[in-house]
């Protein structure tokens, strides 16, 4: 597998992007699969809240929160804890670093806009296996250090399900579901960085695991990828806390 990140101008409101992407892609390959951290497209989308002041930043967590715990912003790291979109993320996903004087939200639709993408590159290359992953960072409880994932694809499966297939023993696993894009994104956020690189786009070459789709992800086949609370491993956490719905 290879992966290439990709240095553009710094990314600004009022650029478009699929324009940035004409400009700065190389030419496709068949099977190639693109990752764009989810930053610039909130940006060229206008997802933003100016940082003047006057914008409580707690608040506007709550705001942009599916739920989230009714705790103040930790001293320490400035963040408490949400869901957004069924993803246990810090803070709704929002983010000041490179904002250049905003709060960077999350996109309105990543699917949609992973789905606009992929359209876009697909009809321009004139291929027919081609992904598209939108990424963003999170981390880890009792582990320093983020990792890259994806918070939306379009044009592969997300998941290599091994249920009901044998291990190397012949003993039949019962619940592994791998991911792919999440595997994905971890490779292309660790070339693409977090802070001056100016490298929003990553190009992922020869993965080995890739299954494509014709067609962008149906709401079904997105909620399918979703646990609920109570049956996920962590549900003695997630459940012994009192959430409150955002708005």
């Amino acid at each position: 597998m290879e992966v290439t990140a990709i240095k553009t101008k710094p990314i600004l409101p009022g650029d478009e992007l699929l324009a940035i992407l004409d400009q700065y892609l190389p030419k496709l390959h068949e099977g190639d699969i693109l990752a764009v951290t989810s930053k610039i497209v909130s940006i060229c989308e206008q997802s933003l809240v100016k940082n003047d002041g006057q914008t409580d930043k707690l608040t506007l967590i709550k705001q942009e929160a599916d739920r989230y715990l009714d705790l103040p912003l930790s001293e320490t790291y400035g963040m408490t804890i949400t869901i957004k979109n069924h993803k246990l993320v810090a803070n709704s996903g929002i983010d000041e670093s490179n904002g250049n004087g905003y709060f960077i939200l999350w996109p309105r639709n990543p699917f949609e806009s992973a789905a606009m993408i992929w359209t876009h590159v697909q009809q321009k290359s004139h291929l027919k296996n081609i992904g598209v992953i939108v990424t963003d960072t999170h981390v880890d409880p009792l582990q320093w250090g983020t990792l890259g994932r994806s918070i939306a694809w379009c044009g592969i499966e997300p998941l290599k399900n091994y249920i009901g297939t044998p291990d190397i023993f012949g003993k039949n696993l019962h619940a592994t579901k791998a991911s792919v894009i999440d595997s994905l994104a971890a490779a292309a956020v660790s070339v693409m960085g977090e802070g001056n690189e100016q490298t929003p786009l990553a190009l992922i070459r020869n993965f080995p695991f890739a299954s494509y789709l014709s067609r962008p992800p149906n709401q079904k086949e997105i909620q399918a990828l979703e646990i609920s609370l109570d049956d996920d491993m962590y549900a003695p956490l997630l459940t012994s806390v009192k959430w409150k719905k955002g708005s």
